[in-house]
């Protein structure tokens, strides 16, 4: 059969709308799927016709003819934004309890609230996660004990954890235990992580934007992104690897480092707020 007509297990599960491409491959490390009975080995290629499933659940490809699904979800503490509903009783999926199938873009870890993104598409997964400067998500965070003056300025200007320095980024203080702050990349627990470096422990963690798309419903409810919005995620992420490029080379023409921003309410980052 011709190599155009055959396409990767990972890329199938992906474009049938049943997890992300990441997900899949887990899927495949586990064992827990077959194709035609078999389990596969990853980057397996299936043909048009091979029955392929999931924990025994046959994968139908009539999915792919649906218009995809695009949610932005208040997500309760408590609820695991993970699609393994056999696993985790209090998983997202069963939360939302959408009529089609549908899996989390990114993560927000249990103890903590806010937006989050669901689809059906397992592509614009992909573009998301790749996308670095254009892909900002916006936390209010408070810790247990009053801010010191030099929190701000050693969150922004980037903190040692997991074997690596986080990026600069934006923070301002908006209370006495209370901050704000802009992320470009996702670390697992990176505030919370970035936080206990400095000694402090985070009590309330909220997510209130992602990119252009701000946090504007009811704990525990969703809705639907607006064309609007998904028009602007989309020259967002496609514009993003440019934008990053065009600036890595300027700051090396220069020979300089990217500096903080200082504004009159003492916060500092690479980039101001942006409206959503």
């Amino acid at each position: 059969m011709a190599e155009e007509n055959l396409t990767r297990i990972n890329k199938f599960l992906s474009e049938a709308g049943f997890c992300s491409r990441r997900a899949a491959d887990k899927l495949i490390d586990q064992g827990r799927v077959t194709i035609n009975g078999v389990i596969p080995e990853m980057g397996t290629k299936i043909a048009p016709g091979d029955e392929v499933k999931v924990d025994g659940q046959l994968i139908a490809t009539e999915e792919k003819e649906k218009p995809n699904v695009y949610i932005a979800f208040n997500k309760p503490i408590g609820i695991v934004c993970t699609t393994d509903t056999k696993r985790e009783k209090n998983n997202i999926i069963d939360y939302i309890n959408y009529p089609e199938r549908i899996f989390p873009i990114g993560r927000l870890d249990k103890p903590s609230e806010g937006l989050i993104f669901l689809t059906s598409d397992g592509d614009i997964v992909n573009k998301i996660l790749r996308a670095r400067n254009n892909h900002e998500k916006e936390y209010i965070v408070s810790v247990n004990k009053p801010l010191k003056p030099d929190f701000v300025k050693k969150m922004s200007n980037g903190i040692p954890i997991l074997d690596t320095v986080t990026r600069e980024c934006f923070v301002e203080q908006t209370g006495e235990k209370e901050f704000r702050i802009i992320l470009t990349q996702g670390l697992n627990r990176q505030i919370r992580r970035m936080c206990e470096f400095l000694g402090y422990e985070v009590t309330k963690l909220k997510r209130v934007r992602i990119m252009n798309v701000p946090l504007d419903i009811p704990i525990g409810k969703w809705r639907h992104i607006t064309k609007e919005e998904l028009k602007e995620i989309d020259r967002l992420v496609n514009t993003s690897s440019k934008t990053q490029e065009a600036s890595q080379l300027s700051e090396l023409k220069k020979g300089t480092k990217p500096k903080g921003i200082k504004t009159k309410s003492g916060s500092t980052g690479k980039r101001p707020r942006k409206k959503s």
